[in-house]
């Protein structure tokens, strides 16, 4: 009869655990993955702000001009079993003004990047002009000094 050697085999497996250990801490530790977690964290909050904004402000607009009319309270009965399609209706009138917010609020942070940018870019082009008119002189006032050492040998 052959004789299993055990703490061997247990060597081996925590060996195999070891390596998807060090593996999965590696993974963990990639930026890609903390950065999808603060992505994830920070979309959660952004998404109950903007539920907010949209719950609180936007709608109570949208009935004040449709004359108080509520999307909510619409449905129709179908054999016994009620049909709430004014919920339906709710929600995709709430993506579209979610998704109308979020594109207002993208081409505002764009438009402030752009002059970002562009300040930017008038900063650096006066400063390589400033550095180009110190040359200048000192370029001038080298000469001078190489005209003067000139006429006196």
């Amino acid at each position: 009869m052959k004789k299993i050697d055990t703490k061997g085999a247990a060597k081996k497996g925590f060996k195999k655990i070891g390596g998807f250990r060090k593996e999965f801490v590696e993974f963990i530790n990639r930026g890609n993955v903390m950065d999808l977690a603060v992505g994830i964290v920070v979309g959660s909050a952004f998404t109950a702000i903007v539920n907010s904004l949209v719950k609180d402000l936007i709608m109570p607009l949208v009935s004040l001009v449709g004359g108080g009319f509520d999307f909510t309270t619409l449905s129709v009965e179908v054999a016994g079993a009620t049909l709430n399609y004014g919920n339906l209706i709710q929600n995709i009138v709430n993506f579209l003004i979610i998704a109308f917010v979020v594109f207002l609020m993208i081409k505002f942070m764009t438009g402030l990047k752009k002059s970002a940018e562009k300040l930017k870019k008038q900063e650096e082009e006066e400063a390589k002009a400033a550095g180009e008119e110190k040359v200048d002189e000192t370029v001038a006032l080298l000469r001078e000094i190489r005209d003067s050492l000139k006429k006196k040998k």
